[in-house]
């Protein structure tokens, strides 16, 4: 009886501890090469995160890695875009998104080589892009706009980074990529310009904070204190004085020139907590809304088999922790 007692104690004790432990362990946030999402290495190294009461470890990755970090369970969070935190849930690494950092607004580009000047005139082209990925979306939709489809050209699949090479060798006519890689194609390529890009389509593509549901429910009082600190990253990119700091710590972070990242914010548009927060609000069948523009993702997705399954768009959202993020910060 008592050995029974006493191994019943030490089995609670060791709960106890492995919560504790738990508890203590630093929020894992995967991030990437994203104006958007490199941004928050201002609030990095700056100590705002820390100061803010949050203990959180920001991992460093490729893109599609991330993503791959984060459906194996390795990381708690990860910084996709608004298609890809429905391409992950689908692949069984069900999420939440719990803030909006900014939208593409030129960043993602079509590149056509000299004498292809508008989109009509890739009628009957080679378009080398990766299929299945958002630069594939932002395509069809620009297609759709001048009464062409997918059938009027040729894609080409070709990966994100290797699109400049494949510009550059004549492979194809024209390519479709995002910052740098589109940047690094037009600097490849003499003559190239871009015809068409996320400026031309804006909401097309959100980026976002997304969070394991697991992860949100055990701390989500951490996430609502990460999440308040945005406002001070935005500020502190924008303002004159302090806008060159920004900017040579985020080329610091990618290994490029705080000219090179100026150009690359210029094709963001950032997003403060209140904006956010409207879009996500939002009822509108427009891009002005993330549920519109996650629709229009998640159609996308299954028809080009990207995954099998419709997916439930207003699930993979929190509604309500950009707001209190905000709420918290005007106690």
């Amino acid at each position: 009886m008592h050995l029974h007692r006493r191994i019943t104690c030490l089995f609670v004790l060791s709960l106890t501890a492995f919560a504790a432990v738990a508890q203590a362990a630093p929020l894992k946030i995967a991030y990437s090469d994203w104006p958007g999402w490199v941004a928050w290495e201002v609030a990095i190294q700056k100590g705002w995160i820390k100061q803010a009461g949050v203990d959180a470890e920001f991992l460093w990755f490729e893109y599609g890695p991330s993503m791959e970090a984060f459906t194996a369970g390795k990381v708690d969070a990860v910084m996709v875009t608004n298609g890809d935190s429905l391409v992950t849930g689908a692949n069984g690494a069900k999420n939440t998104v719990i803030m909006l950092t900014d939208y593409s607004n030129g960043n993602d580009q079509i590149v056509a080589k000299a004498g292809i000047k508008s989109l009509k005139d890739l009628k009957g082209k080679k378009i080398g892009l990766e299929v299945g990925v958002v630069e594939h979306l932002m395509l069809l939709n620009a297609l759709k706009k001048i009464g062409l489809s997918e059938a009027d050209v040729e894609i080409v699949n070709t990966p994100t980074g290797q699109t400049p090479q494949v510009l550059a060798s004549g492979q194809v006519d024209a390519i479709a990529a995002w910052q740098p890689n589109a940047g690094q194609a037009l600097k490849a390529l003499a003559g190239s310009t871009t015809i068409y890009s996320s400026a031309d389509e804006p909401g097309l593509i959100y980026d976002t904070i997304t969070v394991t549901p697991q992860s949100l429910a055990q701390h989500r009082a951490d996430w609502v204190k990460l999440v308040a600190v945005w406002d001070r990253v935005l500020a502190y990119i924008t303002d004159p004085a302090t806008k060159p700091d920004a900017l040579k710590i985020m080329a610091a972070r990618t290994g490029s020139t705080p000219e090179d990242y100026a150009a690359f914010i210029s094709g963001t548009h950032f997003l403060s907590l209140a904006d956010g927060a409207k879009i996500i609000a939002s009822k509108s069948v427009g891009f002005s809304s993330l549920n519109a523009s996650s629709a229009a993702a998640n159609e996308f997705n299954v028809k080009n088999a990207v995954y099998k399954e419709s997916q439930d768009v207003p699930s993979y959202v929190d509604a309500k922790l950009t707001g209190e993020a905000i709420a918290s910060v005007k106690k």
